[in-house]
């Protein structure tokens, strides 16, 4: 590869060894590439994921809703291990044929047929409908609140997918692709720093699934524990979004949210699985064998 001029062919071919750190894991084809079972826990929910933001949405909405007392809401998380490909398990792509995750089957609906349910922001939801919290019920707020839903899911891919590609991930800088994105990525920062102005959550006084769909985007972005590129955003100019960020990661739940399914870092933020509330205590990776 250079840095030089790329004319497209008149038909692509993929090189599966084109891409940077991330090529193994993409391929141009659906469809499960082995045989590979899921297990099921004994909790109403099971989670199929990882902590990456798209991970961490839905297990800081699950431990929202059990710090409201909701007993449903409790759950097994068995960690997806995206640079081994168990995505692409036969299990897995059952529930999500896109092979992304999270994923989440209810093995309590009362028909007796587990749901399935993929993409994140389809998740918060679902659990926000079926527990009756965490998104506002009246049509004008309720409207409100998942615009800014899915303004996320519109606009991280150009943070992920975009910037932090091309920033971070690609196996050389490349100016263009840098500069567009940042520039993306600037004025998204803007857009949550102008409307938290005058606002506690991202719909108001009411916490709901914009917050939780938001901040572990974002909220990392600042805090600079995405990309590592705070610094060059000027991450701290963005005030309003800081304070939003720093009261975000304050919250128990969020806390131990960002936990579950994280197989890097401190050692003792590090869940591999949850099972029981009793796993943070006891069962993060300070306090097993290297090898648990």
């Amino acid at each position: 590869m250079s840095d030089t001029a790329y004319t497209p062919p008149k038909i692509w071919t993929w090189d599966a060894d084109n891409g940077g750190e991330w090529a193994k894991i993409n391929r141009p084809i659906a469809g499960a590439t082995h045989e590979k079972s899921l297990p099921i826990g004994n909790n109403p929910l099971q989670l199929y994921s990882m902590a990456t933001p798209n991970g961490v949405k839905v297990t800081i909405m699950l431990e929202e809703l059990l710090a409201l007392g909701i007993s449903g809401a409790e759950y097994d998380a068995y960690m997806i291990k995206i640079g081994d490909g168990d995505q692409f398990g036969s299990d897995f792509v059952q529930i999500n044929p896109n092979s992304k995750i999270p994923a989440l089957m209810d093995h309590s609906n009362s028909s007796g047929r587990p749901v399935r349910v993929f993409e994140s922001g389809a998740i918060l939801l679902y659990l926000a409908d079926k527990f009756k919290t965490l998104i506002p019920s009246e049509l004008e707020a309720r409207t409100e609140c998942l615009s800014w839903l899915f303004w996320q899911m519109g606009s991280a891919p150009y943070l992920g997918g975009g910037f932090g590609h091309f920033y971070s991930y690609a196996p050389f800088k490349m100016q263009y692709p840098i500069d567009r994105f940042t520039m993306e990525i600037k004025r998204q920062m803007d857009v949550l720093d102008r409307h938290l102005a005058d606002k506690q959550f991202i719909c108001g006084d009411e916490y709901t699934i914009a917050d939780i769909a938001i901040w572990p985007w974002y909220g990392n972005l600042v805090l600079d524990t995405l990309y590592g590129a705070a610094e060059f955003l000027q991450a701290e100019s963005y005030t309003h979004l800081m304070r939003w960020t720093q009261e975000m990661r304050a919250r128990p739940a969020v806390q131990r949210g960002r936990m579950v399914n994280r197989s890097w870092g401190d050692a003792s933020e590090q869940l591999h699985e949850r099972h029981q509330a009793a796993d943070f205590d006891l069962r993060t990776q300070d306090k097993l064998a290297p090898d648990s």
